[in-house]
């Protein structure tokens, strides 16, 4: 048996920014169309008039201030309101694969590896651009890499489950390393035109190469545990498939084939499952409160993350032991965690305990359980 261990992260972020204002204006002007197309039905009280969204409101309901997105132009034109990506043939590299190159390069970098030194990739995502042939296939191919690869999808807890499931191969030697990689274009499912979720997602992509720790070469984080939980719940939810065309009713833009939530159920449901999950996951390990010198939770709303951070830690957090990325990235599904690892991990020292943990739709999450080391 050999020790994981986390040697490199790599996060690719794109070029284009939207602001709270920017959405903001876009979403109000397509509020206001919608209301003067509809004015004779609002008049007769047979419809209600569409909201104007805020920026006050958006950072309330979430934190968010910022987000990253591959195509700005499509998202913010009131008459489009989605990405616009341009269809690439089959011989050129899907996007989901340039993103996750360039993220895996910049965690092989971190770690001093190159690609002969990976066997196994694994692409961990909320959604994939095709059902196959799989992304982490394309993935390893484009980075030259021996060995094998394959897709997973557990919604915002792709990343932790990727990771769990790379840590036992490596554990059982039967990998020297993984890359577990998550390009998440969450433009594409979510719903720009509904107020209630229109401001809540960003894309990204993250990388995390994991290795056997006798082999790490350079400053890294022993994997001491990983716990991974599922119950099923309708409360987030994207009914989009390949049986798409065959519902009977033949509305091609189905609302439901989309990002859904009913956000208050999930709060009350979720939050109690999440922070039982990582008590119990960090005392069946001997760990307290006290030992943790930092949460790495699932970016999705700072309401959220501040209250698991105090019942896990049974006070406020203190600056710096729950960092969060939301108001710069806003929801990346399942990188965020990985983000907000990578970017606030360097300072801890050697024995330091850290635990991260990602959590959605599902219901799910997953939690690992990290040291510093070197």
């Amino acid at each position: 048996m050999y020790t994981p261990a986390i040697t490199g992260t790599g996060v690719f972020t794109p070029e284009n920014v939207i602001t709270n204002a920017e959405l903001v204006a876009a979403f109000n002007a397509y509020a206001d169309a919608q209301n003067a197309r509809n004015a004779d039905a609002i008049a007769a009280g047979e419809i209600e008039p569409m909201q104007h969204s805020s920026e006050e409101f958006i950072l309330k309901a979430s934190g968010i201030e910022n987000r990253y997105v591959m195509d700005k132009a499509g998202v913010l034109d009131p008459d489009v309101m989605h990405p616009l990506l341009r269809q690439r043939s089959d011989d050129e590299p899907g996007i989901m694969t340039e993103m996750a190159v360039d993220a895996c390069k910049k965690a092989l970098d971190q770690a001093g590896r190159n690609a002969k030194d990976v066997d196994l990739v694994i692409c961990a995502a909320s959604n994939h651009e095709r059902a196959y042939p799989a992304i982490a296939i394309e993935i390893q191919q484009a980075l030259g890499i021996d060995g094998f690869g394959f897709d997973m999808n557990v919604a915002c807890s792709s990343a932790t489950f990727g990771i769990q499931a790379a840590a036992d191969m490596v554990r059982s030697g039967s990998v020297r390393s993984a890359l577990v990689v998550n390009p998440e274009i969450c433009s594409g499912h979510l719903e720009w035109r509904d107020r209630d979720c229109h401001f809540i997602f960003g894309d990204v992509a993250t990388a995390t190469l994991i290795e056997r720790i006798e082999n790490a070469t350079g400053p890294h984080f022993e994997v001491l545990s990983t716990r991974c939980a599922t119950s099923f719940s309708n409360n987030i939810r994207n009914n989009n498939g390949f049986l798409r065309r065959s519902r009977p009713d033949g509305v091609v833009d189905r609302r439901d084939m989309q990002f859904m939530q009913n956000g208050r159920k999930v709060f009350k449901e979720v939050l109690p499952m999440v922070s039982k999950h990582i008590s119990d996951h960090m005392e069946s390990e001997g760990f307290g409160s006290g030992d943790l010198k930092r949460l790495w939770l699932h970016q999705a709303n700072k309401t959220m993350n501040d209250f698991i951070g105090k019942k896990v830690l049974g006070r406020e957090p203190e600056a710096g032991e729950q960092p969060n990325i939301l108001q710069d990235y806003a929801n990346t599904s399942s990188a965020g965690s990985i983000i907000a690892f990578s970017k606030y991990s360097d300072d801890l020292t050697a024995g330091d305990v850290g635990l991260i943990c990602s959590f959605g739709a599902g219901y799910s999450v997953g939690s690992v359980i990290v040291k510093r080391c070197g």
